[in-house]
């Protein structure tokens, strides 16, 4: 009789159980909005070195699977590096930079040469995550990246300001831009480039030299503008050009500069900067792309000089300072960006310090500092906003 016992007690303990667990769980509290503000108040402030790496703590949302996700400004990631003709390692770009934009916050965000806070302003600029890019098919990851940028592109923006959104994409390498430009030529059609390098980046991929050249070795971070101009994403008039800035590349002969000058393109180069100084630089560049034609952005990093950022895939001796960049970008908001790009930081090649992903986090502070003075000024939209979405640093 005794087993019989404790079979029953222990089936009616297991029913008393279930029963107190299922009570437990039906008991779900409702918050009121002034409990949830308090508890925002009280923990939703990070420190720079606190929270996930989200570039600059801004709000975080994989975009790319969330297509009601909406937003005037996104930066995403493409960690991509398979079009590189020297050192690999830029798909480790988008990690590096994040990490370095940690002292970045809404709280500190205040730029004072444009007298605006990027992040407490009339745009919503959250971060998107990164495109997932195959990393052992170069044809696939450029129908990845394409699509991708397309999609998110086409999104209707959250400000009335804007009648698309913006994308500021971190590197990855250079050959990015193809895809990039694939994505801005659907809302805009043929826009102009500005481009800082240490590198033409127009060969025409012939110009590498293989016996065993294939369709898809034409797709590299040398040969990306060649091909979009032949895609036909840049503009072809002879009186609205495209830039190269910081040039100081060996080059396989003057040919070189003569497919350039074909392919519609103007020319600065790094030593220009000890002739006009940097505000030589930035007349010279307004005075070619202007105030109104959409221009799209591309940053490659090795236009500094190997001692501020030796991080970079094909490092060339001789180019401009990290306060020489930043002061030309400064110098350059007017212009009417559509997108932008920072790319080719392969951190593995930088020093313990990050400098090189600093100087890359740096340069996108500065452009969306200017994206976002550019709206106020040209739709009369001053003041700053609250968002619940905004994460301040003690």
């Amino acid at each position: 009789m005794r087993p019989r016992i404790f079979f029953f007690l222990a089936l009616s303990y297991g029913s008393a159980l279930v029963k107190a667990c299922g009570g437990h769980g039906h008991e779900v509290r409702e918050w009121t909005q002034e409990e949830l503000d308090e508890l925002e108040r009280k923990w939703g402030t990070e420190w720079g070195f606190s929270g996930i790496s989200a570039f600059a703590h801004l709000p975080y949302h994989k975009c790319l699977t969330t297509p009601s996700e909406l937003f005037d400004i996104a930066i995403i990631g493409a960690p991509f590096d398979t079009a590189v003709s020297y050192r690999p390692g830029a798909r480790f770009g988008p990690r590096a930079i994040r990490a370095a934009s940690a002292r970045q916050t809404s709280f500190r965000g205040f730029n004072p040469r444009a007298g605006i806070n990027p992040y407490q302003n009339w745009a919503r600029i959250i971060d998107c995550g990164d495109i997932p890019i195959t990393p052992v098919d170069n044809a696939v990851a450029l129908k990845q990246m394409t699509a991708a940028f397309t999609e998110l592109g086409a999104r209707p923006p959250v400000s009335p300001l804007l009648s698309k959104p913006k994308l500021v994409t971190l590197g990855g390498d250079h050959s990015l831009s193809l895809p990039a430009l694939r994505a801005v030529h659907e809302i805009w059609g043929p826009v102009r480039v500005l481009h800082f390098d240490a590198h033409l980046d127009t060969w025409h991929p012939a110009k590498y030299p293989s016996y065993w050249a294939s369709e898809q070795a034409r797709f590299t971070h040398g040969s990306m503008f060649w091909l979009a101009g032949d895609e036909g994403l840049l503009s072809n008039s002879s009186s609205a050009p495209s830039v190269h800035a910081g040039l100081r590349t060996r080059l396989s002969g003057l040919g070189d500069y003569e497919d350039d000058d074909s392919q519609n393109w103007v020319r600065i180069s790094a030593d220009d900067v000890d002739d006009l100084g940097t505000q030589g630089i930035v007349n010279s560049i307004m005075e070619t792309l202007g105030t109104e034609d959409p221009v799209y952005l591309s940053v490659d990093i090795d236009v500094l000089d190997p001692a501020f950022a030796p991080g970079t895939g094909t490092p060339e001796p001789g180019g401009w300072t990290t306060r020489e960049l930043i002061r030309i970008l400064r110098g350059i908001e007017g212009l009417n960006l559509v997108g932008a790009d920072i790319v080719e930081v392969a951190p593995a090649y930088q020093g313990v310090g990050e400098e090189t992903a600093l100087a890359a986090a740096q340069v996108v502070f500065e452009i969306l500092s200017s994206m976002i003075k550019k709206g106020m000024g040209e739709m009369g939209k001053t003041g700053e906003k609250t968002s619940e979405d905004v994460r301040d640093e003690l």
